[in-house]
């Protein structure tokens, strides 16, 4: 991204409809590397385990977001609110940790989460790794139910424009150089376009309705 826009100091943050317009920002004088910055001033950042304990610094957990940025409720649903909104902190649903500098990370979804043998796997992980392979455009890694492991990550690929189909044995290869076995998606599946809505955010709920129709 900085090769497009060479003139331009880019710096990655944090937001959400629930906390807008914005959490965290990189610091001009100082970026970090996939992270999305500290918060920003009088907000404060946590992250904590699935009993809101309050989690070391590495640790990955739910990240929980504090200051007056972030909203009353939900418009007529209190026990979303309720859920969401716990003593003014707002429950993200993102995942991530932090280090010794107050850097936040973000790894994944809560919900896209996949636990394999109780092992959790990120789908966000194995799709930075696929998008890396030559002629892939996109994806999109899911988790599915599985009587021996409980879950199993499987992946939609879009190819890029004009490329009708990759190598598979050295994209599976590719797999596995970068990636744990348990790791690797168990099916993939290549498609012409992702489903994405108007922002070009992949509609992961669709892939798994798309999938559930299959086997209906």
């Amino acid at each position: 991204m900085t090769a497009k826009f060479k003139r331009a100091k880019l710096l990655e943050g944090y937001g959400l409809s629930e906390a807008s317009p914005a959490v965290s920002i990189n610091p001009i004088r100082q970026q970090k590397a996939k992270s999305v910055g500290t918060a920003l001033s009088g907000y404060e950042i946590k992250i904590v385990d699935g009993q809101l304990r309050e989690l070391p610094i590495g640790e990955i957990g739910d990240i929980m977001v504090y200051g007056d940025n972030v909203m009353l409720g939900y418009l007529n649903r209190p026990e979303a609110t309720e859920e969401t909104i716990i003593n003014g902190w707002l429950l993200t649903g993102d995942m991530g940790y932090m280090d010794e500098d107050g850097f936040l990370f973000i790894v994944d979804r809560k919900k896209d989460l996949v636990i394999s043998k109780g092992i959790n796997i990120y789908p966000r992980e194995l799709e930075e790794v696929i998008d890396g392979f030559n002629g892939i455009a996109a994806s999109a890694v899911i988790g599915i139910p599985d009587e021996k492991n409980g879950e199993i990550p499987i992946a939609y690929i879009e190819l890029d424009e004009g490329v009708e189909q990759i190598d598979e044995q050295a994209f599976k290869k590719y797999l596995r150089d970068n990636l744990a076995n348990f790791k690797i998606p168990k099916q993939l599946h290549f498609i012409d376009a992702l489903p994405k809505n108007a922002t070009g955010k992949v509609l992961k709920r669709e892939l798994k309705e798309q999938l559930n129709n299959e086997f209906c």
